[in-house]
Protein backbone atom coordinates (compact mmCIF):
# COMPACT_ATOMS: atom_id res chain seq x y z
CA UNK A 1 0.00 0.00 0.00
CA UNK A 2 1.45 3.30 -0.62
CA UNK A 3 0.55 6.84 0.62
CA UNK A 4 0.51 9.99 -0.88
CA UNK A 5 0.29 13.87 0.73
CA UNK A 6 -1.04 16.08 -1.82
CA UNK A 7 -2.00 19.90 -0.83
CA UNK A 8 -5.48 20.85 -0.10
CA UNK A 9 -7.16 21.83 -3.34
CA UNK A 10 -7.61 25.53 -3.75
CA UNK A 11 -10.96 26.99 -3.03
CA UNK A 12 -11.33 27.86 -6.68
CA UNK A 13 -12.24 24.29 -7.66
CA UNK A 14 -15.42 24.45 -5.18
CA UNK A 15 -18.66 23.56 -7.25
CA UNK A 16 -19.47 26.28 -5.16
CA UNK A 17 -17.54 28.66 -6.51
CA UNK A 18 -18.70 31.20 -8.61
CA UNK A 19 -15.87 32.03 -10.78
CA UNK A 20 -15.19 32.20 -14.94
CA UNK A 21 -14.62 29.47 -16.31
CA UNK A 22 -11.21 30.41 -17.50
CA UNK A 23 -10.38 31.11 -14.08
CA UNK A 24 -11.41 27.77 -12.68
CA UNK A 25 -9.13 26.06 -15.94
CA UNK A 26 -5.75 27.61 -14.73
CA UNK A 27 -6.51 26.25 -11.02
CA UNK A 28 -7.38 22.83 -12.63
CA UNK A 29 -4.62 23.04 -14.55
CA UNK A 30 -2.08 23.95 -11.79
CA UNK A 31 -3.41 21.51 -8.72
CA UNK A 32 -3.49 18.68 -12.09
CA UNK A 33 0.45 19.46 -12.28
CA UNK A 34 0.77 19.74 -8.51
CA UNK A 35 -0.67 16.21 -7.71
CA UNK A 36 0.86 14.67 -11.15
CA UNK A 37 4.49 15.78 -9.80
CA UNK A 38 3.87 14.58 -6.13
CA UNK A 39 2.82 11.23 -7.38
CA UNK A 40 5.47 10.95 -9.56
CA UNK A 41 7.67 11.69 -6.74
CA UNK A 42 6.76 9.20 -4.61
CA UNK A 43 7.17 6.37 -6.57
CA UNK A 44 3.86 5.31 -6.13
CA UNK A 45 2.89 1.78 -8.50
CA UNK A 46 -0.14 0.34 -9.68
CA UNK A 47 0.91 -3.52 -10.36
CA UNK A 48 -2.18 -5.18 -10.18
CA UNK A 49 -4.76 -5.61 -13.11
CA UNK A 50 -8.68 -4.46 -12.24
CA UNK A 51 -10.00 -1.99 -9.51
CA UNK A 52 -8.09 -0.01 -7.96
CA UNK A 53 -9.29 1.33 -3.92
CA UNK A 54 -8.56 5.01 -3.38
CA UNK A 55 -8.58 5.91 -0.23
CA UNK A 56 -9.25 9.18 0.29
CA UNK A 57 -8.86 11.49 3.72
CA UNK A 58 -9.21 15.03 3.97
CA UNK A 59 -7.89 17.23 6.62
CA UNK A 60 -9.75 20.62 5.90
CA UNK A 61 -7.42 24.04 6.34
CA UNK A 62 -10.25 24.68 9.16
CA UNK A 63 -13.09 23.83 11.30
CA UNK A 64 -15.44 24.71 8.59
CA UNK A 65 -17.82 21.98 7.35
CA UNK A 66 -17.62 20.15 4.39
CA UNK A 67 -19.07 18.19 2.42
CA UNK A 68 -17.93 15.01 1.26
CA UNK A 69 -19.41 15.39 -2.48
CA UNK A 70 -18.35 18.78 -2.82
CA UNK A 71 -14.50 18.00 -2.06
CA UNK A 72 -14.52 14.78 -4.14
CA UNK A 73 -15.20 17.45 -6.98
CA UNK A 74 -12.60 19.81 -5.87
CA UNK A 75 -10.20 16.87 -5.78
CA UNK A 76 -11.24 16.02 -9.55
CA UNK A 77 -8.19 17.72 -11.12
CA UNK A 78 -5.94 16.07 -8.34
CA UNK A 79 -7.44 12.79 -9.17
CA UNK A 80 -6.62 13.39 -13.09
CA UNK A 81 -2.92 14.46 -11.94
CA UNK A 82 -2.78 11.30 -10.08
CA UNK A 83 -4.37 8.62 -12.56
CA UNK A 84 -1.65 9.82 -15.20
CA UNK A 85 0.95 10.05 -13.18
CA UNK A 86 0.41 5.87 -12.26
CA UNK A 87 -0.47 5.68 -15.96
CA UNK A 88 -3.93 4.30 -14.86
CA UNK A 89 -7.20 5.17 -16.35
CA UNK A 90 -9.04 6.73 -13.52
CA UNK A 91 -12.26 4.75 -14.42
CA UNK A 92 -10.57 2.13 -12.19
CA UNK A 93 -10.72 4.17 -9.31
CA UNK A 94 -13.47 3.64 -6.52
CA UNK A 95 -13.00 5.94 -4.19
CA UNK A 96 -13.48 5.70 -0.59
CA UNK A 97 -13.62 9.39 0.42
CA UNK A 98 -13.39 10.53 4.31
CA UNK A 99 -13.55 14.07 6.12
CA UNK A 100 -10.98 14.29 8.92
CA UNK A 101 -11.89 15.87 12.77
CA UNK A 102 -8.13 16.88 12.63
CA UNK A 103 -6.56 20.03 10.73
CA UNK A 104 -4.09 19.85 8.66
CA UNK A 105 -4.93 21.33 5.26
CA UNK A 106 -3.75 18.27 2.96
CA UNK A 107 -5.30 15.18 1.57
CA UNK A 108 -3.86 12.25 2.31
CA UNK A 109 -4.38 9.18 -0.46
CA UNK A 110 -3.99 4.93 0.06
CA UNK A 111 -3.73 3.13 -3.18
CA UNK A 112 -4.80 -0.91 -2.72
CA UNK A 113 -6.25 -4.06 -4.48
CA UNK A 114 -8.80 -4.56 -2.47
CA UNK A 115 -11.96 -2.51 -0.32
CA UNK A 116 -10.24 -3.20 2.54
CA UNK A 117 -7.66 -0.40 3.76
Amino acid sequence: MTEITLPWPPKELSPNARLHHIVVARYKKMYRSSCYTLTKQSGAAIDWEGDIHVWIDFYPPNRRPRDDDNLIAAFKAGRDGMAEALGVNDKRFRIHPYVKDEIGGMVKVKFTNGPEA
